[in-house]
C-alpha cells in the first residue's frame, strides 16, 4: 500500500511560504525544519506573491454603493431645504 500525500493548512502554507521569502534561511533549511519538498516551497511562495496585490486592490462594489447612498441624502438634503424655505415663507406671511 503506498504512503499518503500530506494534506497542509493554509496558515502552515503561509506561514512557510512567508519564511521562503524573507530569505534569512535557504530552502533546504526551510524543506528541512518543515517536511516540505522545496519545489512545494517554490510554488507556495509563488501563490503568496501573486495574491498579495489582490489584497490592496479596492473594491469597486463598495466605492458605487457609497457614491449612491451619498446621492440619495444629498437629494435628501435638498428637499429638506426646499421644504424649510417653503415654510418660512409661509410662516412670515401669517405674522
Amino acid at each position: 500500500m503506498g504512503q499518503t500525500r500530506k494534506q497542509h493548512g493554509a496558515a502552515f502554507k503561509a506561514k512557510v511560504a512567508l519564511e521562503a521569502i524573507k530569505e534569512i534561511k535557504t530552502l533546504n533549511e526551510i524543506a528541512a525544519t518543515y517536511g516540505v519538498h522545496r519545489v512545494q516551497i517554490c510554488k507556495w511562495k509563488k501563490q503568496l506573491l501573486e495574491s498579495v496585490p489582490s489584497l490592496f486592490k479596492r473594491e469597486n462594489k463598495g466605492e458605487a454603493e457609497w457614491i449612491k447612498e451619498r446621492d440619495n441624502l444629498y437629494r435628501q438634503i435638498g428637499e429638506v431645504t426646499v421644504e424649510r424655505d417653503w415654510l418660512k415663507k409661509k410662516l412670515q406671511g401669517l405674522g
